[in-house]
């Protein structure tokens, strides 16, 4: 039916324009007659329509032709207008089939309709509806804006009403005086701790109520009244309570460490005066530091006093210097004789007294004088200045302790304070000290007391305690000029000795040049600790003054051998002692060592001289003529014989000789020894240099080599003349 309907289109086309005419003669039904009102809408396939476009048509006519029914009607010569006619006959049949069949269905037709009408109608409603229901949600979003800002708006009333609220409570609950606090106040013990807490309530609120009253809050006025009774109450009981605490520490024998530790307990009543009532604060420290004042005065003042009593009976005095001898004043103590002492302090040996400044001596309890007085036992000025200016650091950096946490003060007014507590305490021991220095000769008690306070200035500055610095200036300032001047005295006195006036001369260590080693090494000692560079100045000057009375000493012998013999034992005691003490590069011990090495060799040969002076001079003189070349002026046969017949006749009895002399000269073995092993080596050295010269080619020849000992010989035989001990 398709391919029908194609074809009639072609026909249509091809016969367009010859039977146009034709065709609107013979016009049906179809074609718009009178049995229809109204023409047949073609559409596309109404090629009358003015619509239709002509270009198109060739186009059409080409497909058209291409069709296999038209190639074949073309084919078999149909005639067009016939078969245009056939096919249009058809297709009007169809047509009219077609409207028969939509007749018949009209019905269906017609109720489809009403059935889309009424669908449309429920679709307007629909749209109707949706409509009402978008300027709904239009209105609704717009509510939801409206309860959004008004929320908005809820929120910043709450939270500002929450502020106020807070702010607001804030100030109530700190102007409001609750039951509880009243009757704590009123009724509580100062020691109950429930009063503590409700008195540090009544700060807080009194301090509130100062603030708002200064912001003009017209509140504060309802509460001031009470306040003020309640300040009242606690102000009196409070001043009651700490002045009992502080008239207790008047009572005899009692421990005042004990009620300031009870004290610091209630520190806060003190810092509640200070906000509150100023006057009775002033009044409640004024009373604290004229008490504690008198009774640190009336303590050290009593302890210092019996604390001396215990010291040694003998002292150091004005002539108990280095250069004094001895010789009177053993006359006069020999008439007036004392009993003698347990323990007796020494003028220029330090012993067991350089211990007073060691860690655990330092440190250790003080020295109770009536204990020690039992015990009839006696301490030396050091140890008494040890124990009297620890009790005072001690006492001193536990009261300023007190000061800064109970006073609440700090740097510049807690020095302050402090000095108000104990100035008259430290002017009394400074007085004492200044007194007791005056006629003080005893240089080292003095140092060792120099030292203490260097270490109790450490101290003081570990536990942080700087009120005490200034009193620690002031003990040194009295201290090191006294250590010097008694230093400078013993410098004079070695330097204007007379060794003249000293007595009988002897060849063993003098007393004077002990005394300046036993005190000079207990001087290096303690000053190794803290270093100081003008105690080693005196120290130097005193040296050089001891050297030099040395050698005035030992120009008094007549003989250059007992000179040496002097200035070694004396040297060799002044540099054993101070090695003892101080360290082995220590400049004293450098400087001794030098001294002795070189009167040694001196002596060595000084020794050697006599029984072998001539071997020596030989040996010198025959290596000078090798020297210069002038080997053939050496001596002749008769010359080296009775040399070499000397030396190998007298060497053992020359050698034990010495070997005894030197024994007996020398006060220390060990140095005695020394000196034979030089003296002995020497002369093997010398008897090497013998042979050296004796195998020149001069004198290689000589009869009288054959005497010659041999130097391995002769060294086996002295090493049997070496002491041992």
């Amino acid at each position: 039916m398709a391919a029908a309907a194609t074809m009639a289109a072609a026909a249509r086309e091809l016969v367009l324009r010859a039977g146009a005419s034709d065709l609107e003669e013979e016009e049906g039904p179809l074609g718009g007659g009178p049995g229809l009102q109204e023409p047949l809408q073609l559409g596309k396939l109404d090629i009358t329509s003015d619509e239709f476009i002509l270009d198109e048509v060739d186009v059409h006519i080409q497909a058209n032709l291409e069709d296999e029914l038209v190639k074949e009607a073309l084919k078999t010569g149909v005639d067009l207008r016939h078969y245009s006619k056939q096919v249009e006959l058809e297709l009007q049949q169809i047509e009219q089939k077609s409207i028969r069949d939509y007749i018949q269905e009209s019905e269906n037709i017609a109720s489809l309709h009403n059935q889309i009408t009424a669908c449309d109608a429920v679709l307007e409603r629909m749209e109707q509806m949706l409509g009402a229901f978008q300027s709904d949600l239009s209105s609704i979003s717009s509510e939801i804006r409206t309860l959004q800002e008004q929320s908005g708006a809820m929120n910043i009333r709450l939270r500002n009403r929450q502020a106020v609220r807070g702010k607001l409570g804030e100030l109530v609950d700190g102007l409001v005086v609750p039951s509880a606090l009243v009757t704590a106040i009123l009724e509580a013990p100062v020691t109950e701790p429930r009063f503590l807490e409700q008195l540090q309530e009544l700060d807080a609120k009194a301090a509130a109520v100062r603030e708002q009253e200064a912001r003009g809050t017209a509140a504060c006025a309802d509460v001031r009244g009470v306040l003020d009774r309640l300040r009242v109450k606690a102000v009196t009981k409070i001043r009651e309570f700490i002045l009992q605490k502080i008239y207790s520490f008047r009572k005899p024998m009692t421990n005042y460490q004990i009620p300031q530790t009870a004290l610091l307990k209630y520190r806060f009543f003190y810092q509640f005066l200070l906000g509150n009532e100023r006057a009775t604060a002033k009044e409640i420290r004024d009373e604290y530091v004229e008490t504690l004042s008198k009774i640190y005065l009336s303590y050290y003042r009593s302890y210092l006093g019996r604390l001396m009593k215990v010291q040694y009976e003998e002292v150091a005095e004005k002539d108990d210097l280095m250069g004094m001898e001895d010789t009177a004043k053993k006359d006069i103590l020999e008439f007036f004789s004392k009993p003698s002492l347990r323990s007796r302090n020494t003028i220029f040996t330090l012993g067991t007294r350089g211990s007073v400044i060691s860690p655990t001596e330092l440190e250790a309890p003080i020295l109770v004088p009536h204990t020690a007085q039992r015990g009839e036992q006696r301490y030396p000025f050091e140890a008494l200045f040890r124990s009297q200016h620890y009790a005072l650091l001690d006492n001193s950096c536990r009261e300023y302790l007190f000061i800064c946490e109970f006073f609440v003060v700090s740097g510049p007014a807690a020095h302050d304070l402090f000095h108000a507590v104990m100035g008259r305490t430290l002017s009394m021991t400074l007085k004492h000290l200044e007194s007791y220095l005056a006629d003080c000769y005893d240089a080292i008690a003095v140092f060792l007391c120099i030292h203490i306070v260097l270490r109790f200035r450490n101290i003081a500055a570990k536990r942080e305690v700087p009120a005490l610095d200034r009193y620690w200036e002031q003990v040194l300032a009295l201290l090191w000029p006294r250590f010097e001047l008694i230093l400078e005295m013993n410098v004079q006195s070695v330097r204007s000795t007379d060794p003249q006036r000293l007595g009988g001369l002897d060849t063993r260590p003098h007393y004077i040049t002990r005394r300046y080693a036993e005190f000079s090494s207990a001087l290096v000692s303690i000053n190794q600790t803290i270093p100081n560079e003008r105690t080693m100045q005196l120290l130097g000057q005193l040296q050089v003054e001891v050297e030099n009375f040395v050698l005035r000493v030992a120009a008094e012998f007549s003989s250059r051998k007992e000179q040496l013999v002097f200035l070694i034992n004396n040297y060799d005691m002044m540099l054993g002692v101070l090695m003892e003490r101080a360290t082995d590069d220590s400049k004293e011990v450098e400087s001794f060592q030098q001294l002795l090495n070189a009167r040694t060799q001196e002596f060595i040969e000084e020794l050697l001289s006599p029984p072998f002076g001539g071997l020596v001079a030989f040996v010198k003189e025959a290596e000078a003529l090798i020297e210069r070349g002038q080997a053939e002026r050496l001596r002749g046969e008769e010359g080296m014989r009775m040399l070499i017949r000397g030396f190998g006749s007298s060497w053992k009895s020359s050698v034990e000789s010495l070997s005894q002399d030197v024994m007996r000269s020398f006060t220390n073995f060990r140095n005695g020894t020394s000196i034979i092993q030089g003296a002995l080596t020497q002369l093997i050295q010398v008897y090497h240099r013998f042979h050296r010269v004796l195998s020149q080619p001069q004198l290689r020849a000589l009869p009288a080599r054959a005497e010659l000992i041999n130097i391995h010989h002769l060294m086996v035989e002295l090493k049997k003349h070496k002491p041992n001990f």
